[in-house]
């Protein structure tokens, strides 16, 4: 029998990018120590409080099917968070809740795009951008921004591929680079989309990770909001990642379409989660902040640690839980050095090229590990490239 071409093509006929952190699995069963810096998974898990709401309500018997718009009550309040936020007149009609960040952006081209329809993203890129891309028919073409540019987009860039297209996908704060796009870039995608009637997927699920400036959503700005997607998480700003509950925010007759494809879908998120989620988004702005601050203090540790070599260089992290560090200088490409490193010292960081072109001869450091472990891990990192220029 022949699988689906559909199924077969999903990583474009090469590696799905996420070799070096399997191998790093592979050691850490074989029973060899790992220092893992490679996914964006909080080193502290759900709090306390999340999960025992989420226990209450599970006892208390909501773990039926829900509903599959997600409950009117996270729906209520994930509305009333983005409308705080952005100033954009959101209710529950333009929220529809899915099983997480991921599904929400395979859900959101499926809407945006038919068979075939070119749909854009910008190298370095989420290792998953492609492969959802292809997974909902649509056709990848990437826009690449460079390195010099502190990898912000150019308009000329955006506007070459434009025309021929049905959606641009954009993540700030940017995983893997940390990049927080600026006013100027936003405002240059926004008219880009405007004048070549493309759909937006605004990927902002580290919204509140920004260590530098602030984060703007898209959608905010004139003309957007009818053209734009947003899709959030509850995974990075309230350590939910196995809790798998994010959402999509759009226009009215969007999100009833979406509704629609969840009933054919995933239908729907397990109410006793939704309302932990409910309960984890009231707890406010500082339970957010608390859970970022670690990022926050190893961000600094990092350009602290970086300050005493020459040999890598960082790239700005304005946002996000990532470094992008340049290791050119040892003569390797991003990807023998991130294999170097774990065969060498036990340490797993992801290649650069897992993420895009523009991304080669990088790696993306996750700091994701208590603090001196994380220095500690980070020195050696930096003896180990030091080493390789000499």
């Amino acid at each position: 029998m022949q699988r689906s071409q559909r199924i077969r093509g999903l990583t474009g006929g090469g590696s799905d990018g996420w070799d070096v952190f399997l191998k790093a699995r592979a050691m850490i069963a074989d029973g060899i120590a790992v220092t893992e810096l490679t996914i964006g998974e909080h080193d502290v898990r759900t709090a306390a409080p999340i999960l025992q709401e989420m226990h209450r309500r599970a006892m208390a018997g909501h773990t039926g099917y829900a509903a599959v718009p997600g409950t009117s009550s996270l729906r209520d309040t994930v509305a009333a968070r983005v409308q705080a936020r952005t100033g954009v007149p959101t209710t529950r009609d333009n929220v529809v809740i899915t099983p997480g960040g991921q599904a929400a952006l395979f859900a959101a081209h499926m809407a945006a795009c038919d068979p075939g329809d070119t749909a854009l993203y910008i190298d370095p890129y989420y290792a998953t951008y492609p492969g959802t891309l292809r997974g909902a028919g649509a056709c990848p073409q990437v826009i690449t921004a460079q390195a010099e540019d502190a990898f912000q987009p150019r308009a000329e860039a955006l506007q070459a591929h434009a025309k021929a297209a049905a959606s641009l996908l954009i993540n700030t704060p940017n995983n893997p680079t940390g990049v927080v796009y600026s006013n100027a870039t936003l405002r240059t995608i926004a008219d880009v989309c405007r004048e070549d009637d493309l759909w937006l997927i605004s990927d902002e699920v580290y919204d509140t990770q920004v260590w530098e400036g602030q984060h703007v959503s898209p959608r905010a700005l004139p003309g957007m909001a009818e053209r734009t997607l947003v899709v959030g998480s509850m995974s990075k700003s309230h350590a939910m990642t196995g809790s798998r509950c994010g959402w999509i925010v759009g226009p009215e007759e969007v999100i009833a379409d979406l509704i629609t494809l969840a009933t054919h879908t995933t239908y729907g998120v397990p109410g006793y989660i939704q309302d932990a989620s409910v309960f984890a988004l009231n707890l406010g702005e500082a339970f957010e902040a608390d859970i970022a601050a670690p990022f926050r203090r190893r961000r600094a540790i990092a350009r602290n640690v970086m300050a005493r070599q020459n040999t890598l260089s960082l790239i700005p992290s304005q946002g996000a839980m990532y470094l992008m560090l340049d290791v050119r200088a040892t003569g390797l490409t991003g990807e023998a050095f991130a294999y170097d490193l774990l065969e060498q010292h036990h340490i797993a960081v992801m290649p650069g090229e897992s993420f895009g072109a523009a991304a080669a001869g990088h790696i993306r450091v996750a700091m994701t590990i208590e603090d001196d472990a994380f220095a500690r891990a980070l020195k050696t990192l930096c003896r180990h490239a030091e080493q390789l220029a000499a």
